[in-house]
């Protein structure tokens, strides 16, 4: 049966502050008033309690000023970060209202993306300015007409694949897909899914293709060390693990594994800190211009050679560290997330405010729903 339309309410008390709280904004020194949380009723979850993984965690019942304890020079600031608190807590609350709370908003890779079921593939990806979009790669020829989307009333695009006669499954793993999307404007363009798990970039090619990455069970590389148990003390070795071979080569997640965590381990550090796994299209950037935030470099391997890497530095008694880069986006249309509908401002911010000139990349809007739950979906 097909699964209830994807829920993506966008509160406007949280995407557009009221105006008593933005006069809170930067150079207004007043501190906004708080915001209140509603009337529970005896018996109920109190206001800020959610379900983590089995775990209640409760908003701290504070002003959020504490901090200026620890840095007075802060107080030149506490109206605004009284605004930045209370509106924490109220996002939260939406959260909790709409999305059945934070752990639950923050598994949006459960739903968007493509996601298996055992009688077929379900690909939904959220592009509210787009007219129309079709599924295209290489299981269907790259023929656009052959799998469109339907669209929901909140943005979503969704289309389901059945598996085939056989029992196997429609898009054959490690092919290549895109959504063919048409913008606002009326034009026709081909984007990497947003969520997609892995990017690959075709040898003397210039553009990224997504990739359907859903290995054989007996393929998928399974943990078998626990993380160590938490340090005293980190002494952290900070890495490339691109830039990590002694040849002028590109270094993968195997060699990694093999040559250069002993080396770590050996020199007495108990944790790496990863430089440039999410994909960027940029080898430049070294990571910092991330086009494709689900997916692991694939100039290095594999998803399962990643996992294997990392294993491996847990028998080794290491803690790993990965870099994720949530402060800005690379601006690339081709490859990444920017213009994705065509629109400016689907996750970033618009106008000047969207683009950092000094990085020549696109600013989050952290305001946003959507955006939302894609950056802490990533986490």
């Amino acid at each position: 049966a097909k699964p209830a339309a994807v829920s993506t309410p966008q509160p406007v008390s949280a995407v557009n502050p009221p105006a008593a709280a933005a006069a809170a904004m930067p150079g207004v020194a007043a501190a906004p008033a708080a915001v209140e949380a509603p009337v529970l009723a005896p018996g109920e979850v109190p206001y800020g309690l959610e379900d983590v993984k089995g775990k209640m965690v409760p908003l701290p019942d504070t002003d959020g000023w504490g901090i200026m304890g620890l840095d007075e020079s802060l107080n030149a600031h506490r109206g605004h970060l009284g605004y930045r608190w209370d509106m924490y807590k109220k996002w939260r609350w939406e959260i909790d209202e709409n999305e059945g709370g934070l752990e639950k908003f923050s598994r949006g890779y459960e739903t968007y993306g493509f996601t298996e079921t055992e009688e077929g593939i379900w690909y939904r990806e959220w592009a509210p300015a787009a007219r129309a979009a079709s599924l295209i790669g290489e299981f269907n020829g790259w023929n656009t007409g052959s799998d469109p989307m339907l669209k929901n009333e909140y943005g979503v695009f969704e289309v389901f694949l059945p598996n085939n006669a056989d029992g196997s499954r429609a898009i054959p793993h490690n092919s290549k897909v895109k959504i063919h999307l048409q913008t606002e404007a009326g034009e026709w363009v081909d984007r990497i899914p947003a969520w997609i798990t892995v990017a690959t970039q075709e040898p003397d090619a210039i553009p990224f293709d997504g990739v359907y990455y859903a290995p054989p069970e007996h393929e998928r590389y399974q943990f078998k060390h626990a993380r160590p148990p938490k340090p005293e003390n980190l002494r952290i070795y900070e890495a490339h693990v691109g830039m990590s071979n002694m040849e002028p080569v590109i270094n993968s997640y195997a060699d990694f594994r093999d040559n250069v965590l002993p080396r770590i381990k050996k020199l007495g550090y108990n944790a790496v800190q990863l430089m440039a796994i999410q994909e960027h299209a940029f080898y430049g950037s070294f990571g910092y211009h991330v086009t494709n935030f689900f997916a692991c470099s694939s100039r290095c391997g594999t998803p399962d050679e990643l996992k294997s890497m990392i294993d491996e530095a847990h028998r080794l008694g290491l803690h790993m560290i990965v870099d994720i880069v949530h402060s800005h986006a690379s601006n690339n249309v081709i490859d990444g997330i920017n213009m994705f509908d065509g629109s400016e401002g689907m996750y970033f911010r618009e106008g000047p405010q969207g683009y950092h000139w000094m990085w020549d990349s696109r600013c989050f809007n952290y305001g946003s729903w959507e955006g939302g739950r894609y950056l802490l979906s990533n986490l």
